[in-house]
């Protein structure tokens, strides 16, 4: 009976309920698209850190975990590896610098990352091999970079890097592709640990040695489970060094908590404004059928009845409504060029499309209320 009634007055009023369907749609893809806009910003500041083959990370003491900030001898890294329970540890180096293009194409910025071969923090190619010498000029590159500059393996990339007060070029061999490993918003490529001291953006040229100062170290563990007593034992045994584990040192970094924050926030507003909007819409549909609802109970359908219909028809809209609202974020992400950092995960995805189907019923509870409090008779004008 519920769903009969439900749906027969949806049926008789379909344009009315389309467009609010509609109004349902535009706030599923304002939801949508920015869980999708916070998974992109957060991917391209993380997505290297995050994949890292690592499960500590040792950064200077003081720096706050910030990779660009943390300065550490590279003898810290022998001592490192050398604490019990530390199966492998490896230095890795960030800077920036850029890929220049041929045919006046505009140059491609890159975080250029030193690493050393067969230590955590080198990624695995996904096409082509690793970087097996120190000294070789050789790259793997982002699999981004390789699809926008239509770059192979066994391809020369040109990187231009400031040295003093002069812009330096240097050709490199792609040996390899990774897959995504963007890290501050930019594309990765990826130099054994000599050539990245060489090569980097420095204030003086000739500041280069064979055992660079590196940003931090990526550590793996015989034990993972011993993290946090690991952590303790390797600060301990080394001094002016702090650890992390890798989720804190990425969301450690300059504008990512700000920048979750703010889009969390927006999501917050948007749900609170899909409840007052859902809400105001059905307290006024059920205002303007009073008559009807009278009626009902006055031929003895009981307040049960009326209540699942309510629920029924909320249900109803607002599902049809989320999966408009889906289908224009599909077509909106398809669209989308390569630079608009949009990401959906199956979990983000989820967690917005169960939010926004609990708004209706939770914004249509006042209309429940008000249909359950009509008195037939006071309905009926009698």
């Amino acid at each position: 009976m519920s769903i009969y009634l439900s749906l027969k007055e949806v049926w008789r009023n379909k344009g009315r309920f389309f467009l609010f369907s509609m109004v349902i749609a535009l706030i599923a893809v304002l939801v949508l698209f920015t869980a999708g806009l916070g998974e992109g910003l957060a991917s391209a500041n993380k997505e290297y850190l995050e994949k890292l083959d690592a499960t500590l990370l040792v950064f200077q003491e003081g720096t706050g975990y910030s990779t660009i900030e943390s300065r550490l001898d590279y003898q810290k890294v022998k001592r490192v590896q050398r604490v019990e329970g530390v199966s492998n540890a490896g230095p890795i180096g960030f800077s920036n610098v850029e890929i220049v293009l041929d045919g006046g194409l505009d140059p491609i910025d890159v975080s250029f990352i030193g690493t050393e071969t067969g230590k955590p923090g080198l990624p695995a190619p996904i096409i082509g091999e690793t970087i097996r010498s120190k000294q070789s000029k050789v790259v793997m590159i982002d699999e981004r970079i390789a699809e926008s500059a239509n770059i192979s393996v066994g391809d020369y990339i040109t990187i231009k890097s400031t040295q003093g007060t002069e812009d330096k070029f240097y050709d490199l061999r792609v040996t390899g592709i990774t897959d995504g490993q963007q890290y501050f918003f930019q594309p990765s490529i990826f130099v054994s640990l000599a050539i990245w001291d060489k090569y980097r953006p420095k204030a003086d040229a000739s500041v280069s040695s064979s055992r660079p100062i590196t940003n931090i170290i990526a550590v793996q563990l015989q034990n993972p489970e011993n993290m946090a007593s690991m952590a303790a034992l390797i600060e301990s045994a080394i001094k002016d060094v702090e650890i992390s584990d890798i989720k804190t040192a990425y969301e450690s970094a300059p504008g990512y908590s700000a920048q979750q924050n703010t889009l969390n926030t927006m999501k917050g507003f948007t749900f609170l404004i899909g409840v007052l909007v859902i809400g105001g819409f059905f307290q006024i549909q059920t205002l303007q059928k009073v008559p009807q609802i009278g009626m009902l109970k006055a031929i003895g359908t009981p307040n049960p009845v009326v209540a699942v219909a309510s629920i029924l028809q909320i249900i109803f809209v607002t599902v049809f409504g989320v999966a408009l609202g889906g289908l224009a974020v599909l077509g909106l992400a398809l669209g989308m060029p390569p630079s608009v950092p949009i990401l959906f995960t199956g979990t983000s995805v989820l967690i917005a499309v169960a939010s926004l189907l609990l708004i209706g019923p939770l914004g249509g509870l006042v209309s429940i209320r008000v249909a359950l409090k009509v008195e037939p008779l006071t309905a009926l004008g009698m």
